[in-house]
């Protein structure tokens, strides 16, 4: 019995210390829930900024705006019309001045983005409305321009079109069958009841 007691009282003066410690540290505070991830926007930074230059480049096209049109384009600007035609930033605003066609318009949708330093290359698709002799067109394609960074932002020093045709045997032509090359990204087309006719070159 002696020995019982001993063998407590040398167990409680071991194990005292441990409680006094352990009663002095700071609750454990119990782990964070973990928070949802937030929802990210199908739409990158980058195609937000510059789909906001390009609805720029339309509206000074669209409102004849030719100080409109030197905020965006560089003096370096060359563009490669749909129809293979070239012109410099300087024969733009002479065209845009001297236009004769009125209902002419368009519209520019961004689709990718590629970040290359200072340079940046956006690829999209575009609507050109206008007149063909004296029946409307809707001219459909797609575009690549090439931006230089500015110091107030970013002006397109290249521009290229190309036109989006519809096959001309109609429907009883057969489907052609996708490419299997690999592609860095896709550009939606439009949709099969619109119809894309050729006619002159953007602007």
């Amino acid at each position: 019995m002696v020995r019982i007691t001993r063998f407590f009282a040398g167990f409680s003066l071991f194990f005292l210390p441990y409680c006094i410690v352990l009663a002095q540290s700071p609750a454990l505070a119990p782990a964070p829930a973990a928070s949802p991830s937030a929802v990210t926007s199908t739409e990158s930074p980058e195609i937000h900024e510059f789909q906001k230059i390009e609805d720029d480049w339309s509206e000074a096209i669209n409102q004849r705006d030719q100080y409109g049109l030197e905020l965006v384009l560089s003096s370096l600007f060359v563009d490669v019309s749909a129809a293979g035609d070239i012109t410099t930033r300087n024969q733009q605003l002479a065209q845009l001045i001297t236009l004769e066609d009125k209902t002419l318009h368009i519209e520019q949708r961004v689709i990718t983005v590629r970040m290359l330093g200072d340079i940046a290359v956006a690829n999209g698709t575009y609507v050109l409305h206008h007149k063909a002799g004296s029946a409307p067109v809707d001219e459909k394609g797609v575009f690549t321009h090439v931006f230089e960074r500015a110091r107030d932002g970013w002006l397109c020093i290249n521009s290229q079109r190309t036109v989006l045709r519809e096959d001309p045997s109609g429907k009883n032509a057969k489907p052609k069958k996708p490419s299997s090359a690999g592609l860095p990204f896709h550009i939606p087309l439009f949709t099969k009841s619109d119809k894309a006719t050729s006619g002159t070159a953007a602007k």
